[in-house]
């Protein structure tokens, strides 16, 4: 995929932070080569995180984010403040920009702290200093204004993460090259117009990088398709809104899974996801249920997250359960009150922000699945759905 079409989800995340007035900003600037953030002498002047695309040799496509200053005052400056942990949630490459004139303070300790905790690539970069000021080891010592040092920093950031190099897949190292695969996309309120939505986009791209053949139909047309392909493709693979339907019309030594299982294994929270789904067998009245998703869009009358799977959960526990929301950033920082979190595929979220929201609910004990899983799970398919993968078989029947 090249820069204009790479998804934000699929791009390195650099961040950068520090002080209110470090020069951030004006670093970002000098690093993009653009005036991509606006820069003032006034502190503060950087409110929201500011995101922007470019391509950064040799990582390939990346996400540069401005955040506002993490030593800000008062009820707007803790909004603030909670900004800027948010995005290091999803941050590939940490730059902790540190006023080269004042040095480092407590407020830039403090982020090198939650920085080395989350295990974060990082660099310390100090600003706006002259070349008489030293900085410590393995520190970086630029001039946003004059240009000194940027070009070091940014070959420097280049060699910090390796880029993808053919591990992640998503389907591609489960088939062979001339192989069919039926992929069932629903066409419905739900669906963009004009367009399909990014897994299964990505899904396309995937079988065709693996010189496979993919053939892609509406749930109605699945049943004869298969009948008059002439073979057996390798896999169906479909949206999980309509898998109890799918697996009706799939015969069964045909393999078969769904798109949200393949995003879960291709943002390395599968495993953890199969394990979590068993909790629901656990719930009881009065439990609460989080709902996750990573993006944020127009609510459907039937929305798969706040209308489908509700009433799937409500079904099939009998249960009178309590159940919560979030969408895009927004996540909760504590989890002690969920017996359960179900979150989306994850499509729109890079792989650490994914990663991070399950070791919060791992270490907070709380049980965390997907929505893929959820559904296969309710409607007695899961096993079938996870065929594909002998090692959660076999964890399955343990």
């Amino acid at each position: 995929m090249g820069l204009n079409n790479t998804p934000s989800a699929n791009r390195i995340h650099i961040g950068f932070f520090g002080q209110r007035n470090a020069g951030k900003s004006s670093l970002v600037n000098a690093v993009t080569g653009q005036d991509l953030a606006v820069v003032s002498d006034t502190k503060g002047t950087t409110t929201d995180p500011v995101y922007k695309s470019m391509e950064l040799l040799p990582l390939g496509p990346v996400m540069i984010i401005d955040t506002p200053g993490f030593d800000d005052l008062g009820a707007l400056g803790e909004l603030r403040i909670k900004k800027t942990k948010q995005v290091l949630n999803k941050t590939d490459i940490a730059i902790l920009v540190i006023d080269g004139a004042s040095g480092k303070t407590t407020s830039d300790q403090e982020l090198l702290d939650l920085i080395q905790k989350k295990e974060i690539p990082y660099l310390e970069v100090y600003n706006k200093a002259d070349e008489n000021i030293s900085v410590p080891d393995g520190s970086f010592l630029v001039s946003a204004r004059t240009g000194q040092g940027i070009w070091e920093l940014k070959e420097k950031i280049g060699t910090m993460v390796s880029s993808d190099d053919g591990k992640h897949r998503i389907v591609g190292d489960l088939i062979q090259p001339s192989d069919f695969v039926v992929l069932v996309v629903p066409i419905d309120s739900a669906a963009p117009k004009g367009r399909l939505i990014l897994p299964q986009q990505q899904t396309i791209r995937d079988i065709l990088e693996a010189d496979a053949v993919s053939i892609v139909v509406k749930e109605n047309e699945l049943k004869n398709t298969l009948e008059n392909l002439g073979q057996n493709p390798a896999l169906v693979i479909t949206d999980s809104q309509v898998f109890p339907g799918v697996s009706a019309d799939t015969p069964e030594d045909i393999p078969l899974t769904s798109f949200s299982i393949l995003m879960a294994r291709y943002k390395g929270f599968l495993d953890t996801a199969v394990q979590g789904v068993h909790a629901i067998e656990q719930l009881k009245d009065g439990d609460t249920v989080l709902i996750a998703e990573g993006c944020t869009h127009h609510r459907q009358c039937d929305d798969i997250g706040t209308v489908k799977i509700p009433r799937w959960l409500r079904q099939y526990t009998g249960k009178d359960l309590n159940i919560e929301t979030t969408s895009g950033t927004e996540y909760p920082e504590d989890l002690s009150g969920y017996s359960l979190i179900i979150h989306c595929g994850g499509c729109m979220l890079n792989e650490r922000e994914v990663q991070y929201r399950m070791r919060c609910a791992v270490d907070s004990n709380i049980p965390f699945t997907n929505y893929g899983i959820t559904i296969a799970y309710m409607k007695g398919i899961l096993k079938r759905s996870l065929g594909i993968f002998p090692h959660l078989l076999a964890e399955l029947e343990n």
